[in-house]
C-alpha cells in the first residue's frame, strides 16, 4: 500500500464542537499530519460537554497529535506562528471576532506563510448581518428550512436525528480545502476558504430548494413518503416494516407484477405519476394491505430480485450487524491505551490504490504530543518545561 493521499500536508487544527472537527477528520483519515492545537488543561473546556474519552470525542479526533498551547500569551502565539510557517492548512470554527482578537485570522497568518490554505466554518457566514451571531446545528436546521419539511404531515417542525448541518458543512469545507491545495499548485499561493452551517443547509435542500426557486412550490412535510416519487415510503409487513421505492412507470409495473397486484396497474387512479401523487393516501393504503400479508424478509428478497429497491428498517445496533455493512467495514477498530479495543465509524470513501488504514490512530490525550511537536520546532526541554510551569503549554 502506498502513502495516503494527503500524507505530504501539515494541518493545524484550531477547531472545537463538531463542524470543524468533521472537516479535519477527513484530512486526518487520509494521511494529513494534523496537529490539534488546544488550550492547556487549566483553560480547556469542550463546548459540547463531550468527555475526552467519550464516544463522540474519540470518533471525531482520531489520527491527530495534540499540542497544548495558550494562544492568549505572547510566547504561545509566537510558537503557533512558527508552526504556521511550516503548515499547509489551518482550520478554525471560532465565532468571527475571536480569530481576529487572537491574531490567528487569515490576513495575519498569510503574512507569515503566503502558501497557507485557511479554512473556516461559522454559523451564518463570515460577513453579513448575522455574521457575529452564535450558530449551532439545530438553529441552522430551523433557519435553513429543513425542520419545516421533516416529520409527519401536520406534526409541526421536526429536527433531523443527526447534526446534519455540522456534518455537511465539515465535508464541504474539507472539499474546499482540497480544491485550494490543488489551486495552489497552479498559483503558488494559498487562500481563505469558508462555509457556514446555514449555507450548507440550504445547499443540502437541493431539489426542495429548486422546487421553490424554479416552480414556486413551498414543500411541506411528507413524513415517510417521498415528496415527489410515489409510491416510495414505509410500509407494514407481517412482522415489521420495510421501505419500498417503486416510483416511475417501470418500477411501479415491476412492483405490481411481483406483488400479484396487477389490478392496481389497471386502476385509472394510479395509471400515471401525477395520478399516483394525487391519490397517494389511497394508494399507500392499498399497498399496505398487500405487504402486511408477508414478512419483511419475503418482500425484501422478492422486490430486490425484480429490481425494485426495498430494504429493512434498522435500529443502529442492527445497522452494524448487517452483513453488507460488515463487508464494507464501516466499524473500524482502534487500540486505545486506556479504553482498550474500541471501534469508530469508518470512511465512506473507497480508494483502490490507497485504502483507508485498517486501524486509525487513537484520539490523543490533551497535550500528549506537546514536547514532541515543540522539539521538532527546535525548542529545548528546559524551555518547554518552563512554559509548562507558566501555563503557556
Amino acid at each position: 500500500m502506498g502513502a495516503l493521499p494527503l500524507a505530504r500536508f501539515t494541518v493545524l487544527d484550531l477547531c472545537h464542537a463538531r463542524a470543524g472537527p468533521t472537516a479535519v477528520r477527513q484530512l486526518a483519515d487520509w494521511g494529513a499530519k494534523v496537529i490539534k492545537v488546544e488550550p492547556p488543561a487549566a483553560l480547556s473546556r469542550d463546548v459540547i460537554d463531550s468527555r475526552r474519552e467519550g464516544f463522540d470525542f474519540q470518533n471525531l479526533h482520531r489520527n491527530k497529535r495534540s499540542l497544548s498551547l495558550n494562544l492568549k500569551t505572547e510566547e504561545g502565539l509566537r510558537v503557533f506562528l512558527k508552526l504556521v510557517e511550516r503548515a499547509d492548512v489551518v482550520v478554525e470554527n471560532f465565532r468571527s471576532s475571536v480569530k481576529y482578537r487572537l491574531g490567528v485570522d487569515y490576513e495575519s497568518l498569510k503574512q507569515v506563510n503566503p502558501r497557507l490554505v485557511y479554512g473556516s466554518i461559522s454559523g451564518f457566514g463570515q460577513t453579513g448581518p448575522y455574521a457575529k451571531r452564535p450558530g449551532v446545528d439545530q438553529i441552522a436546521q430551523g433557519m435553513g428550512g429543513l425542520m419545516s419539511i421533516t416529520g409527519l404531515p401536520g406534526q409541526g417542525p421536526v429536527r433531523v436525528g443527526i447534526p446534519i448541518d455540522d456534518l455537511c458543512a465539515g465535508l464541504l469545507l474539507a472539499q474546499a480545502i482540497l480544491m485550494a491545495l490543488i489551486d495552489r499548485e497552479r498559483t503558488g499561493v494559498g487562500q481563505w476558504v469558508h462555509t457556514s452551517l446555514l449555507e450548507a443547509q440550504i445547499f443540502m435542500l437541493d431539489f426542495q430548494a429548486a422546487r421553490w426557486l424554479i416552480s414556486g412550490e413551498v414543500a411541506g412535510q411528507a413524513g415517510n413518503d417521498h415528496p415527489t416519487g410515489i409510491p416510495t415510503g414505509l410500509f407494514p409487513t407481517a412482522d415489521g416494516q420495510i421501505n419500498i421505492a417503486a416510483s416511475g412507470a417501470n418500477l411501479w409495473q415491476r412492483f405490481c407484477e411481483a406483488a400479484d397486484a396487477r389490478h392496481l396497474l389497471e386502476d385509472p387512479d394510479y395509471a400515471t405519476g401525477p395520478r399516483r401523487s394525487k391519490n397517494r393516501a389511497a394508494l399507500n393504503a392499498k399497498i399496505a394491505e398487500i405487504t402486511k400479508t408477508r414478512p419483511s424478509a419475503y418482500w425484501i428478497e422478492l422486490l430486490n430480485e425484480v429490481g425494485v429497491p426495498c430494504g429493512p428498517l434498522y435500529t443502529i445496533d442492527r445497522v452494524f450487524a448487517d452483513p453488507q455493512v460488515e463487508h464494507l467495514e464501516m466499524a473500524r477498530p482502534v487500540d486505545h491505551p486506556r479504553l482498550g479495543a474500541i471501534k469508530v465509524v469508518g470512511q465512506a470513501i473507497n480508494m483502490t490504490a490507497t485504502p483507508e488504514p485498517e486501524k486509525p490512530r487513537a484520539t490523543p490525550d490533551l497535550g500528549e504530543h506537546t514536547a514532541e511537536v515543540l522539539e521538532e520546532l527546535g525548542y529545548g526541554r528546559a524551555e518547554i518545561e518552563d512554559w509548562r510551569a507558566r501555563g503557556i503549554v
